[in-house]
C-alpha cells in the first residue's frame, strides 16, 4: 500500500511525532510504500526509513516566517502557538502546506492519507482532498487546543467528523472527540500507544546502594508538574521520617518549555534538598539507560493523554508515580497487569491544563504520600508489557482500509 503521513510539526519530537515516525518505521518494515510531510526548520535533520520519500514545510522561511506552530503552548523547541496566529499567518499556514501537500499527492499518488492531530491542517487535508481516503490520528492536544483556542473551530469542528476514520488512544479520548466534533461513534476506534521494545527493555537488576535513583521525562514546564515535584519533595524531606538527603537522586531529562518558567525550575532546584540533575534533551537510547538505572519514575502532569514514557519506563523495570488522568488507570490494569503504579488524585482544574492554584499545596502532599510509599517498596516486580506494540497498532490501522 502507499500510505502518505502528514504532521504540522516535527517529526521524531515529541509523542506524536514519535507516534507517527515509528508507525512509519512500521510500515516500512512491512513493505509498504510511504511519503511524509512535516513541518520543520531548514537546519533540521529528519531520519526516516531507507526509500521513505520526505516532503518539507519549512517554518522561519519566505512563506512562513514564524516559528513551527505547536499543539501544546510549550514546544520543546521554538514554536508559536495556535491562539496567537494571525489571519494572515493561517492564510500563509495553509497556502505552504497545501503547496508541499500537492506535490506529494501528485508524485506519490497515496491510496492512504494518515494525519497526525483532529487540528486545522487535517481539516485542511479533508477538505481539499475529499476523494482520498483520510484517517485522523488524536493526540489529545488537539483536543486541549479546541476547547482552549477559537483559531477555526467551526472550521475544524465541521472537516473533522468527515474524515474515514478516527484512531484515539484510549476510550478517555474517544468521549473527547464525540463531545466536540459530535463524529460518527462508528469512526472511531482506540488503538492505545506502542513503544520500541528494541530499545527500552530490561537491562539487569538495579543498583541495591541505598540510594533511590528519580526519574522525570517530558517538557520541564509547569505543566506538567515538574515545579508541583520538586515541591513535593521538599515536603518529603520536611516529614524527617524517611528519606535522607544523601538518599534520594531525581533527573530531569527533557528540554525547557517556557523559557521563563525553566528559569524557575532551576532556582528550585537549587533549594530542593535532594540533588536535582538536568540531563537535557536525550535520544531514545540514552532514556532507556536513565530509565534502567532509575528506580521510579514520577510524571506528575496535569495534562496528558496516554504518555508513551510511562510504558518505556515500565519497560525497563521502573516504579511508576503518575497523576491520575483520564483512561491512563484503566488503559494501564488491561496492557500491564500488576505494574507497580501508583496514581495521584489531580488537584481541581480550569480549562484543560490549568490546575486552580488553591489545590496545588494538597496535590502535592499527595504526590509526597505516593513517592514516599513507592520509595519504600521493597518488593521488585517487572511488569509485563509485551502486548503493547507499534507493530500492532499499524496492522490495526490498515486492517480497516
Amino acid at each position: 500500500m502507499r500510505i502518505l503521513s502528514i504532521t504540522a510539526q516535527k517529526p521524531n519530537s515529541t509523542g506524536s511525532g514519535v507516534y507517527l515516525t515509528e508507525l512509519v518505521k512500521e510500515y516500512a518494515a512491512q513493505g509498504h510504500e510511504q511519503a511524509v510531510v512535516a513541518g520543520i526548520y531548514q537546519d533540521d535533520v529528519v531520519e526516516l526509513p531507507k526509500g521513505v520519500g520526505f516532503y518539507p514545510v519549512y517554518f522561519e522561511s519566505e512563506k512562513l516566517p514564524f516559528p513551527i506552530v505547536g499543539m501544546s503552548d510549550e514546544m520543546p523547541y521554538r514554536s508559536t502557538r495556535y491562539c496567537d496566529m494571525t489571519p494572515k499567518m493561517t492564510d500563509q499556514f495553509q497556502k505552504t502546506f497545501l503547496e508541499v501537500i500537492d506535490s506529494a499527492i501528485r508524485e506519490f499518488v497515496p491510496e492512504l492519507i494518515l494525519c497526525h492531530h483532529l487540528y486545522l491542517l487535517t481539516a485542511i487535508v479533508r477538505e481539499h482532498f475529499p476523494k482520498f481516503c483520510i484517517y485522523g490520528f488524536c493526540h489529545n492536544t488537539d483536543l486541549r487546543q479546541m476547547v482552549k483556542t477559537d483559531l477555526k473551530r467551526d472550521y475544524i469542528r465541521e472537516q473533522i467528523p468527515k474524515l474515514d476514520r478516527i484512531f484515539v488512544p484510549q476510550e478517555a479520548q474517544r468521549e473527547g472527540v464525540l463531545q466536540i466534533y459530535e463524529a460518527d461513534p462508528v469512526k472511531i476506534e482506540a488503538v492505545g500507544m506502542g513503544y520500541n521494545n528494541k530499545v527500552f527493555f530490561f537491562a539487569g537488576e538495579k543498583k541495591n546502594d541505598g540510594v533511590t535513583r528519580l526519574v522525570f521525562a517530558g517538557k520541564i514546564a509547569e505543566k506538567k508538574g515538574v515545579i508541583s515535584l520538586l515541591r513535593s519533595l521538599s515536603v518529603l524531606y520536611g516529614r524527617g521520617i524517611n528519606v535522607k538527603k544523601d538518599e534520594l537522586i531525581v533527573q530531569l531529562a527533557g528540554s525547557a518549555g517556557n523559557q521563563e518558567e525553566y528559569v524557575t525550575i532551576r532556582n528550585m532546584a537549587e533549594e530542593c534538598p535532594y540533588e536535582v540533575r538536568f540531563l537535557g534533551r536525550l535520544t531514545q537510547t540514552e532514556l532507556a539507560k536513565i530509565y534502567n538505572e532509575s528506580d521510579i519514575f514520577v510524571l506528575p502532569s496535569f495534562f496528558d493523554g496516554l504518555p508513551l514514557t510511562i510504558i518505556e519506563a515500565l519497560a525497563c523495570g521502573d516504579r511508576i508515580v503518575v497523576s491520575d488522568l483520564p483512561g491512563i488507570k484503566e488503559w494501564l490494569e488491561e496492557y500491564a497487569p500488576g505494574a507497580d503504579v501508583r496514581y495521584v488524585r489531580m488537584p481541581r482544574m480550569r480549562n484543560a491544563d490549568e490546575p486552580v492554584p488553591e489545590s496545588l499545596p494538597e496535590f502535592e502532599e499527595r504526590l509526597a504520600d505516593a513517592l514516599s510509599a513507592s520509595i519504600e517498596t521493597k518488593v521488585r516486580k517487572r511488569a509485563d508489557v509485551s502486548r503493547i506494540s507499534w507493530e500492532g497498532i499499524a496492522r490495526k490501522v490498515i486492517s480497516t482500509h
